[in-house]
């Protein structure tokens, strides 16, 4: 069974920075992609970040030049540095996997608040 395991989650100050980890553990050999989405209180969960195995990213307008994706394929950690943070952050993110072929599998979720 795979397992994903988000960290890093806090209540930050606008403009400020927070990095989330996400592990994944078990069966988890052929990891293909790996993304961060979130979900704010009332809203659709959005997509905010992609990682291929290769490396490539791929961002959502919003976030792009404030928060930057990366992925260590050996130890099979996905990480999400996020800077300059607004109010409009604050959600829960999620971490996603997907397996080949196309097992996809999600994290339990890590709470940012971006407040002062």
């Amino acid at each position: 069974q795979v397992q994903l395991v988000e960290s890093g989650g806090g209540l930050v100050q606008p403009g400020g920075s927070l990095r989330l980890s996400c592990a994944v553990s078990g069966n988890s050999r052929s990891i293909t992609t790996m993304d961060w989405y979130r979900q704010a209180p009332g809203k659709q969960r959005e997509l905010v970040a992609t990682v291929t195995r290769s490396g490539s990213t791929n961002y959502a307008d919003s976030v792009k030049d404030r928060f930057t994706a990366s992925r260590d394929n050996a130890k099979n950690t996905l990480d999400l540095q996020m800077n300059s943070l607004e109010p409009d952050d604050t959600a829960v993110y999620y971490c996603r996997a997907t397996i080949f072929p196309r097992n996809i599998y999600w994290g339990q979720g890590t709470q940012v608040t971006v407040s002062s």
